[in-house]
C-alpha cells in the first residue's frame, strides 16, 4: 500500500511550518496577519501576533487527518 500523502497546506515540513503538532496530541500553528504592512499596526498588536496559538479543538480532528503521520 502506497504512503498517504499529507496535505500541502498543513505541511509541518521546516520551510513550510505552518502547524507543528504538540506532546499532547494537540496543533500549535501561528497567527495571521504579522508577514506585511506592519506600519500602520500598533506595537502591541505586532508583539501579540508574535505568539503561536493553538488549533480550535472542533478543528484538530480534521487538521489530524490532513497530517496523516503526525
Amino acid at each position: 500500500m502506497p504512503k498517504m500523502k499529507t496535505h500541502r497546506g498543513f505541511d509541518f515540513k521546516p520551510q513550510t511550518s505552518n502547524v507543528k503538532p504538540t506532546a499532547s496530541g494537540k496543533f500549535k500553528r501561528n497567527q495571521s496577519h504579522h508577514r506585511h504592512i506592519l506600519t500602520k499596526k500598533p506595537t502591541k498588536r505586532k508583539r501579540q501576533l508574535r505568539s503561536p496559538s493553538m488549533i480550535a479543538d472542533c478543528d484538530t480532528r480534521s487538521v489530524a487527518r490532513m497530517l496523516p503521520y503526525s
